[in-house]
């Protein structure tokens, strides 16, 4: 077969799956959008704002509650735009699909007139096209780390900031103008929510959307129950951020002792790869073997499954959780 019908074929294949993919799962972003507008118009009566309000609490769900894996797959790739806002960056889903699209077809041209065996350029032209989607969760992995390790130091600002007598809103706007991003701007964002009219709990709520992170959780569920029950919201910032620091201080001391465990399994787990390509690099018969031999295919499966396999088995052992 030739190598331009193989890139074709390639090019077609990644930009039918990810347009498929985007289609199928694409949000109503105007929705929210028409309730809110409902509700200011009075289309809709206040029993059952209430009730929605009510329904989207966040004291209505378990703080550590775990989605299904179905589930974790819908929240984080069904809404491109959502994974976009997690990951801070500027890209849309279109350009987003045509970068996916132009690379897997560059790719599948690039090795197809290189020389590479037929049998698997489709698989480097899959592979090149969702190399941006890796990048895209890599870079929310990222910030999402990072807030994380910013957040003690926000707390205890708003903190500082209630016991000097400013509001809440003047805490947030204090974070936002002292510290950095990703917490300066998330928190500055709530601040200019809540300036343009949102409800505090729903700007919180939409803080927790954009950024999924337990202890943000147990901050905004603080700040809900003591505007309504009433206490030192203060101290209670305190202790938030005390305890999040001592966990990252047993995070660390877990991360050093199974390092070791860490290390071995990337090396496990990167040696029959780097061997494929060795070997095909000096030998590409004897490795076409395993494309061509009945066998040879059975074994390939089987290696592939016992690969992923142990990447689970060793990521269970040495992702302990905190």
């Amino acid at each position: 077969m030739s190598p331009l019908v193989i890139a074709v074929a390639v090019f077609v294949a990644v930009s039918a799956f990810v347009g498929a993919v985007a289609f199928m799962f694409r949000g109503d972003a105007g929705s929210h959008v028409e309730s809110r507008l409902d509700v200011l118009t009075g289309c809709s009566s206040a029993n059952l704002a209430k009730e929605a309000l009510q329904k989207s609490s966040l004291l209505a769900s378990p703080l550590n509650g775990k989605p299904e894996i179905f589930e974790r797959f819908l929240e984080r790739f069904a809404s491109l735009a959502l994974l976009f806002e997690q990951a801070d960056t500027t890209l849309t889903p279109s350009k987003f699909l045509v970068i996916s699209a132009a690379l897997g077809a560059g790719a599948a041209f690039a090795f197809a007139f290189a020389g590479i065996h037929p049998g698997l350029v489709p698989f480097m032209g899959i592979a090149a096209g969702l190399f941006p989607l890796f990048w895209l969760i890599m870079r929310r992995r990222r910030r999402l780390k990072k807030f994380a390790a910013q957040l003690p130091d926000a707390l205890e600002l708003v903190a500082r900031a209630l016991r000097a007598g400013h509001s809440l809103a003047a805490g947030f706007q204090l974070v936002s103008t002292e510290m950095g991003g990703p917490v300066g701007k998330e928190f500055g964002r709530v601040f200019e929510e809540q300036n343009l009219g949102i409800p505090l709990e729903e700007a919180l709520k939409g803080s927790t959307k954009r950024v999924p992170n337990l202890d943000l959780k147990f901050f905004t569920t603080a700040i809900i129950l003591q505007r309504q029950t009433g206490g030192d919201l203060a101290e209670i910032l305190d202790k938030i951020g005390r305890l999040i620091r001592e966990r990252f201080q047993i995070w660390g001391q877990v991360q050093a002792l199974t390092g070791e465990g860490r290390l071995s399994g990337i090396v496990l787990l990167a040696l029959p790869p780097v061997l494929f390509v060795t070997v095909y690099r000096m030998n590409p018969e004897y490795m076409m073997v395993l494309f061509t031999d009945d066998m040879g295919k059975q074994m390939l499966i089987g290696g592939v499954i016992s690969q992923i396999v142990g990447a689970l088995v060793i990521r269970k052992i040495v992702n302990i959780k905190v």
